[in-house]
């Protein structure tokens, strides 16, 4: 199974909106930058290098640059990823915003 994602663009701005489904792990992965993550409905716990943290929706999550990342949701969640990008295509979004690991 999936999670169900959608794409928001503004002028400078992508958000990636994502429901988990209870149980369902999110990859852990880094990013060059960073970023906050808004957990709107649900409870998670993330997995930041081996530090896990429980956090309840609502709540807004600091991810910080060159941290790998990854989320397990403990009930269905809708969680969104917000990102400071020019790039509006939803096929490529990933290519940029996630670092490649060498």
């Amino acid at each position: 199974m999936l999670p169900e994602i959608q794409h928001h663009f503004s002028d400078g701005l992508y958000a990636k909106e994502t429901f988990i489904p209870k149980d369902m792990i999110l990859k852990q992965h880094k990013h060059n930058y960073s970023h906050l993550s808004i957990l709107a409905k649900g409870s998670v716990v993330v997995n930041k290098e081996g530090d896990l943290t429980v956090y309840r929706a609502p709540c807004c999550i600091d991810i910080e640059k060159e941290i790998s990342h990854g989320v397990l949701a403990l009930e269905d969640c809708v969680w969104y990823c917000i990102h400071a990008t020019d790039e509006t295509d939803a096929t490529k979004v990933d290519q940029v915003l996630i670092k490649k690991e060498v």
